[in-house]
């Protein structure tokens, strides 16, 4: 069936186009365009703004639950559905570190992964302590071949596996290897040198997690993860644009060095879609 979506302004992925509607065919954008044809059926929108889906690549929870504290693919539906109420149609449920039983179980539950959710991210284990942020320190390791070969055989059965790891737990031929077995891999919670974060996307690390934050920053004599990962056109970011995870000026200059390459996340719990003041469990310690 096709029709016509009328009556808000859409936006392009770039640019706000005022006095276009959109065409949809088969379920799928056909047109966007000012002069929609007349004998279409029309759905009259109620104003604002019509943009497309949300996806958030770090997701750690939502509708009142953590998927480290149940990571089923009945977990990854809950959380899927509380963050579609609020325009993300596309997500990646995200695992913080966790011991290798939780990890298994996580693996398993996003090969069945229910709507919306299209893949995983292992944000750990393989992370630096230093820069532990809210994840167990005691539970990070380094990343080792057995955990390459369960890795790389999940890819397969989940689809899209995203993992963060820091240099310092994961050498360049264990990160080149992950790649090759077609997971995508971040660099992130690292107190790395900029060296030792360009040897890793050297090796096929595409990205960072939460640019700024748990990572060596922007000294001048002495650039980081963070100074590495702005420096390197074809590397992505994700940012934490909340207001108090980094700063205005500081979003202003990963806005200014990665242009289309910086992407939001929420980093989202389960307070998310929950009833407001609802506390939750991360690792065994109560969250108000």
């Amino acid at each position: 069936m096709t029709h016509v979506l009328c009556g808000a302004v859409p936006f392009d992925g770039r640019r706000l186009r005022p006095g276009h509607a959109v065409v949809v065919s088969g379920g799928r954008i056909a047109a966007l365009t000012p002069d929609p044809p007349r004998d279409l059926p029309r759905v009259v929108l109620e104003g604002g703004i019509l943009a497309p889906g949300f996806i958030d690549a770090q997701v750690n929870g939502g509708g009142g639950v953590m998927l480290n504290e149940a990571p089923t693919p009945a977990t990854m539906a809950r959380i899927a559905e509380a963050h579609r109420a609020h325009g993300t149609t596309a997500l990646l449920p995200t695992l913080i570190t966790a011991t290798p039983e939780i990890t298994r179980a996580a693996l398993a539950a996003a090969a069945a992964a229910p709507e919306g959710v299209v893949g995983l991210h292992l944000e750990g284990p393989h992370l630096a302590p230093a820069r532990r942020g809210a994840h167990r320190a005691d539970l990070m390791r380094p990343l080792t071949a057995a955990d390459v070969a369960l890795y790389a055989a999940a890819r397969r059965a989940v689809g899209r596996l995203l993992i963060t790891v820091a240099p310092e737990m994961a050498p360049p031929e264990r990160i080149a290897a992950l790649v090759r077995a077609g997971v995508i891999v971040n660099l992130g919670h690292s107190a790395c040198s900029a060296a030792e974060a360009d040897a890793a996307f050297d090796a096929g690390a595409q990205g960072v997690t939460h640019l700024f934050n748990a990572m060596s920053g922007l000294d001048h004599r002495a650039p980081g993860l963070a100074a590495a990962a702005l420096a390197r056109p074809g590397v992505w970011a994700g940012i934490i644009a909340d207001g108090h995870h980094v700063d205005a000026r500081l979003i202003r200059v990963a806005m200014a060095a990665k242009d289309a390459r910086l992407y939001l996340v929420t980093d989202a719990m389960a307070p998310v879609g929950a009833p407001a003041g609802a506390g939750f469990t991360l690792d065994g310690r109560g969250v108000r």
